[in-house]
C-alpha cells in the first residue's frame, strides 16, 4: 500500500495521473484520492482503474464526471461540495488537469468563489517530451493543440513562428502527416522532434528537421498519443531588399515555383512567403 489517508483542509485539489505508466503517479496524489470527500474525473472508468491499481478504495465514494460536456450541472455539484466545506479531489484522463485538459472552468469559479485551490503536480507529455527531443529547454511556448482546418493551422503557426522558444504542439495520429506538411511550410527546416507514446512500451523519438519528419509521415503513419516539438526561428534575418535581389537573379533562369524554393532554402524562410513575393516580382517583371 502506496498511499495513506490524511486529513485535507476544504477545498479543491487537482491531482496529476500518469500519461502512460501506472507508477508514475505521486504518492501525494495517491493520498489525496484516498482521502478526499468528493472525488471528479475526466474519465470516471480510467480513474477508478487507476485507485484499484494502487489499492485506493472508494470507500462507497462516487466518482462524479466532469469534462468538456459534462455542461454547467456537474460543475454547480462540485461547487456546492466545495460551499458546505468539503474536500474535492480532481484528476483529468491522463497528466496535469487544465493542461490541454478539462479543468478551467471548475478552478476559476472555485477561486472567484474564495475556495483554496491547489495541485499534487506530476507527470505531463509536454515537458516529458521536451526532455527528450534535444532541443532548448531554456524558454518554450505551448500550443496545445492546433485547429483543425488547413487554413485555421496555417494561420496559427504564422502567429506562433517568431517566439523565441521551442515549440510544443500536442496532436492526434489522424492528422499529424498534415500538420507536420503545414509546419515545413509555414517554419521551413527548422529542427524537430516528435515524440510518441511516452512512458508506454512503445514510446519513440523521431528527431529530424521538420521536412524530414513531414516526408516520413506522408509515406508511414504512427499510432499513439504524439507531442511535436520545433526548435525556435535560428535563421539570419535577411532584408527585404536582399531578399528581392536573391529572387529576381533566380527569377531569371527558373519558374517562379523553382525561383521560390532555391531561396527559401538559402534562407531558411518558409517557402509560402518567399513564394508570394516571387509571384508579385514575376508580375511587375
Amino acid at each position: 500500500m502506496n498511499h495513506q489517508k490524511v486529513r485535507l483542509a476544504p477545498g479543491l485539489y487537482f491531482a496529476a495521473t500518469p500519461i502512460g505508466t501506472a507508477r508514475d503517479i505521486t504518492l501525494r496524489a495517491l493520498d489525496v484520492l484516498a482521502s478526499a470527500d468528493v472525488i471528479a474525473a475526466e474519465d470516471t472508468r480510467s480513474l477508478r482503474r487507476l485507485m484499484e491499481i494502487h489499492g485506493v478504495p472508494l470507500e462507497g465514494r462516487r466518482i462524479l464526471a466532469y469534462h468538456d460536456h459534462s455542461g454547467e450541472n456537474a460543475r454547480a455539484k462540485l461547487l456546492a461540495a466545495l460551499a458546505e466545506g468539503k474536500s474535492v479531489a480532481y484528476a483529468s484522463e491522463a497528466g496535469m488537469p487544465l493542461i490541454a485538459d478539462p479543468g478551467y472552468g471548475l478552478s476559476k469559479a472555485a477561486a472567484e468563489a474564495g475556495h483554496m485551490v491547489t495541485c499534487a503536480p506530476g507527470a505531463t507529455a509536454g515537458i516529458a517530451a521536451l526532455t527528450l527531443a534535444g532541443l532548448p529547454t531554456d524558454a518554450f511556448f505551448f500550443g496545445g493543440f492546433l485547429p483543425n482546418a488547413q487554413g485555421a493551422r496555417r494561420k496559427r503557426l504564422e502567429e506562433l513562428k517568431e517566439i523565441p522558444g521551442t515549440l510544443i504542439f500536442y496532436e492526434s495520429p489522424k492528422r499529424v502527416a498534415a500538420s507536420l506538411a503545414d509546419m515545413a511550410e509555414v517554419l521551413g527546416g527548422r529542427a524537430a522532434a516528435l515524440c510518441r507514446e511516452l512512458t508506454k512500451k512503445f514510446e519513440e523519438v523521431r528527431r529530424a528537421t521538420l521536412p524530414e519528419l513531414a516526408a516520413q509521415l506522408a509515406e508511414d503513419g504512427v499510432k499513439g498519443e504524439i507531442v511535436i516539438l520545433i526548435d525556435r526561428n535560428r535563421a539570419e534575418a535577411v532584408s527585404e531588399g536582399d531578399l528581392e535581389s536573391d529572387l529576381r537573379a533566380a527569377l531569371k533562369d527558373n519558374r517562379v515555383k523553382d525561383a521560390a524554393d532555391i531561396v527559401a532554402k538559402l534562407h531558411d524562410l518558409p517557402r509560402r512567403k518567399v513564394y508570394q513575393l516571387a509571384l508579385k516580382l514575376a508580375k511587375e517583371d
